[in-house]
């Protein structure tokens, strides 16, 4: 058993990195010595391996004070070294807001605070370190890292090849900041264009296709010694409301399931998924208690487990969520979720609340120590897996060498300018060209940036132009623009040659379906990119030209400029059916439906 004197450091670089994943994929682990470990461990661990905790803060042992502040708060303690000690957990997962990722040298001293704070412990493991590293919309770790364009723009591309290269380069980085849990790939089939918590970050509607994309993400990650989760079991794609907010429920009759939801998780399970992630949604034709899937014994044991024969570790959707905690309360959920078959418990609001329920449960007999070992000989499978009971430190000032290199920048650009997908180029008007459209506006939305991108999408956008030798310059409207901010693009737009318009989650009626309205009025060319769903198109049918980007990320913006700019031909296809605004039964763009033109070899300036 690893220990702070016997642990060996993790290997330097992306090739050894790659050398530790393999590797212990191909061994295996000992179910032996996982079981002589567990043997070893007292009541209190073996409770504390099950849950995946955040904190606040950029240091393990020496956060700033606000995040001090902010730890004592929501979970009783100062420092990540401090809950690894009073809880003994198994898990840590990063995030943006918790302030756990600066940049890559940090987040792997950061890692290596979190593994030296385990190991120091009597009976100390290492940690499995996770994060929600989607690409596109959903992304923790940004700038200097590759960050690559999200599901649904994968599935615009439709090579199996690019999602494959999304999972080694982002597994390999993610490796080499001690990182080996992603929370990543989306398995949801996204049928419903009202979905307002995936949408986009699915790979599309058509469940084979998605499928496909899943198995080939997975084979990435795992090529980089790195855990591929595939979420939210059992399929969250058919739903207008969000479980962060809400209880959803899907009404899929069994055999739709069957033909639908359950495809891409059956092709992430035959792929070798390392972790499926649980749903926080009704689904009545698998379970009809009103039971969220995440508590459901029918869905994780009886189907995931039994039916997809998957003998993986199952992490929840964060307890946190109001799905999961809308019917139980917080101190029932996690016990509730050990009877239904899962193993690791993420994120619960109150820790010492849901981790005192689960010790309790145990030493009451509401669930059974031999119950816990299953769990744990899970977890610990995967952890023997990655190599991290081996090697769990990293290399913190190799990381240079490894994160956001030129040749995996490029390849990000490279699978964006296969995404873009043209829906409407009436009369020809893309590609803009200098010598009539040079001057040009950049308006629209301005949503929250994910991580790591390096401004507003208007701003990007125009910069992006101006490389490409336009005058561009931008002017932000937001995603409910007033009357005066119409006005104020209006009057901008009458002093250029042409417009572009991002959009995002146009609605009938909407502040930005009159600002489109009104941009056209003026006569000139407008240019429109729904930089999230493009779903858009169908709200805005006058618009001459029209293109998605599926997120507004740098790499998939500037990938739109390249488009626009006529330096690449458009040749994503749309992964998702785009139904008429006005007769929603009637598909407007069908799946596959994208169109292309010829580049410029030269400017016509």
């Amino acid at each position: 058993m690893p220990s702070r004197r016997t642990v060996l450091a993790a290997t330097a670089g992306v090739t050894a990195g790659l050398a530790v994943g393999a590797g212990a994929y191909a061994l295996g682990s000992d179910d032996t010595k996982l079981r002589s470990l567990i043997s070893r461990m007292s009541l209190e661990e073996k409770v504390g391996q099950l849950f995946v905790m955040r904190f606040y803060g950029h240091s393990a042992t020496e956060p700033d004070q606000a995040d001090i502040d902010a730890n004592l708060k929501e979970i009783g303690v100062r420092t990540a070294a401090e809950l690894i000690a009073k809880y003994r957990v198994g898990g840590i997962i990063y995030f943006t807001w918790t302030h756990n990722t600066r940049n890559p040298r940090q987040i792997a001293d950061l890692s290596n605070g979190i593994q030296r704070a385990s190991l120091e412990q009597p009976r100390g493991l290492p940690v499995l370190i996770a994060t929600d590293q989607e690409h596109g919309a959903v992304c923790r770790i940004g700038r200097p890292a590759a960050l690559f364009p999200g599901a649904m723009a994968i599935g615009a591309g439709g090579s199996r090849a690019d999602a494959r290269t999304v999972g080694r380069i982002s597994g390999t980085e993610l490796r080499a900041m001690g990182v080996l849990q992603d929370y990543s790939p989306d398995a949801d089939v996204n049928v419903n264009p009202a979905n307002p918590i995936i949408g986009v970050r699915s790979f599309g509607a058509d469940p084979e296709a998605v499928g496909a994309l899943v198995a080939a993400e997975v084979a990435g990650y795992r090529a980089a010694g790195v855990a591929a989760t595939a979420k939210h079991f059992p399929g969250h794609g058919d739903t207008a409301v969000d479980s962060h907010t809400g209880f959803p429920v899907i009404t899929h009759s069994r055999e739709l399931w069957e033909k639908l939801d359950a495809v891409p998780f059956r092709a992430a399970v035959e792929a070798g998924i390392d972790s499926v992630m649980t749903a926080h949604i009704q689904f009545p034709a698998l379970d009809d208690s009103g039971d969220p899937a995440t508590l459901s014994h029918p869905v994780v044991t009886g189907i995931l487990r039994g039916e997809l024969g998957y003998d993986g570790v199952v992490v929840t959707d964060s307890l946190g969520m109001a799905g999961v905690r809308t019917k139980y309360g917080d101190d029932r959920v996690p016990v509730l979720a050990l009877k239904a078959g899962v193993d690791q418990l993420l994120d619960p609001p109150a820790p010492d609340v849901a981790w005192n329920a689960v010790l309790k449960a145990v030493q009451g007999g509401e669930l059974t120590e031999s119950r816990l070992d299953e769990s744990i000989l899970r977890i610990l499978r995967l952890k023997s897996r990655l190599g991290l009971l081996d090697r769990p430190y990293v290399h913190a000032k190799d990381v240079g060498r490894v994160v956001g290199t030129a040749q995996h920048l490029a390849a990000a650009d490279r699978i964006a300018e296969r995404t873009t997908t043209l829906l409407v180029n009436e009369g020809g008007l893309l590609p803009l060209s200098r010598r009539t459209h040079g001057k040009v506006l950049v308006v629209g939305a301005d949503p929250v940036s994910p991580s790591g991108t390096t401004g507003p999408p208007t701003g990007v956008l125009a910069a992006a132009l101006t490389e490409l030798g336009f005058s561009a310059s931008a002017l932000s409207t937001g995603t409910e623009p007033s009357a005066e901010a119409v006005d104020k693009a209006v009057a901008a737009a009458r002093g250029v040659d042409a417009v572009v318009v991002g959009t995002y989650n146009v609605t009938a009626g909407s502040g930005q379906q009159r600002l489109v309205q009104q941009l056209l009025a003026t006569g000139r060319p407008v240019v429109a990119v729904a930089v999230r769903n493009p779903y858009d198109v169908a709200q805005l049918p006058a618009v001459k030209a029209f293109l998605a980007s599926y997120s507004w990320t740098d790499v998939e913006l500037r990938a739109a400029a390249r488009v626009i700019a006529g330096r690449v031909a458009p040749r994503g296809k749309l992964p998702v059916p785009v139904q008429r605004a006005d007769v929603p039964a009637q598909v407007l763009y069908p799946i596959g439906h994208g169109l292309t033109y010829q580049t410029y070899v030269t400017d016509r300036a």
